[in-house]
């Protein structure tokens, strides 16, 4: 791939062709004459052609200098748009904010969040990228995303975790269900349920088998769907058990179309928060998420305890 042309001898080429002579060039470049010379000279050079044709103080474009000024001309109001735009941005209150986020967290949450960010921030353009905790990660090491609200991951080099809320995960169920008529949950009938799990593979999925794992106990897993929503709806026909946070069921629970039940003596808690880079000096707008995203889930909260 050859080298692209000289910036500054293209600019001299252009002044010089539009105004049809070294001496206005020149002075619209506020350069001497002999360096706008020079410059055209080593552009000719650089292309391998003549580009001008001097007749006296005339200046005319040769048919190849005349194809090299259609190209100019594309450049420079490229260029133009591109600085318009860049400066655009450096406007007070403009900028770019992509954030990676769980669907369950993109659903519940982040459309209370995104409404006032975009309150304060009403000329920021906001991009949500939806993934599982892992393929977040990722994409924050990737640069696809700037902050990724998340489930705490257990490795974090290179990653600052900022702790947003905690939730603990109950089992759900129909109102029909026994475990909802007797109030409570039989140790010994955990393991002959059928569940309706979130997809294998998710951190969820792993933290509930640890869970389970250290309660010495096995799982038997009815269905495995991607969607919270589909496995409520499965849980309140009565298909089987769910397992999740009260806060992804806030209507069903007040409704009482579902039930929520601790797993047991031992609860079993997940911290939610925002990763970024390590050391990254976080912008105003960016800060202003993370605080939205604190209250929000502190409302969330006090709605729970409240139903």
């Amino acid at each position: 791939m050859k080298n692209p042309l000289d910036s500054r001898q293209l600019c001299a080429f252009y002044h010089v062709s539009r105004t049809g002579s070294f001496t206005q060039g020149a002075r619209a470049l506020n350069l001497s004459q002999s360096a706008i010379s020079r410059a055209i000279q080593g552009l000719e050079d650089d292309v391998g052609c003549r580009l001008l044709d001097r007749l006296g103080k005339t200046v005319t474009l040769t048919l190849a200098g005349e194809q090299l000024l259609h190209c100019v001309e594309k450049i420079f109001r490229e260029m133009n748009a591109a600085r318009g735009s860049l400066e655009q941005l450096g406007k007070w209150g403009r900028g770019r904010l992509r954030i990676g986020a769980s669907v369950a967290i993109c659903q519940y949450i982040l459309p209370g969040v995104l409404r006032e960010f975009r309150e304060s921030f009403p000329d920021y353009q906001i991009a949500i990228q939806p993934g599982d905790a892992h393929d977040l990660t990722e994409d924050l090491v990737a640069h696809r995303v700037d902050l990724a609200l998340t489930l705490e991951p257990r490795s974090m080099e290179n990653l600052d975790f900022v702790p947003v809320f905690e939730d603990e995960l109950l089992f759900l169920v129909a109102p029909s269900h026994a475990w909802a008529v007797q109030g409570g949950v039989t140790r010994a009938d955990i393991p002959t349920q059928n569940y309706i799990r979130f997809t294998k593979g998710s951190v969820t999925f792993d933290i509930i088998e640890e869970y389970f794992r250290r309660e010495r106990m096995v799982l038997k897993a009815f269905m495995e769907l991607g969607s919270m929503e589909a496995i409520k709806e499965l849980v309140k026909l009565g298909m089987g058990v769910g397992i999740m946070a009260p806060w992804i069921a806030t209507e069903e629970l007040r409704q009482r179309s579902l039930v929520a039940l601790p797993l047991g003596r031992r609860k079993l808690q997940r911290r939610w928060g925002v990763l970024h880079w390590k050391g990254k000096r976080l912008n105003l707008a960016e800060e202003t998420f993370i605080g939205l995203c604190h209250s929000a889930t502190q409302g969330l909260q006090l709605r729970l305890h409240a139903a």
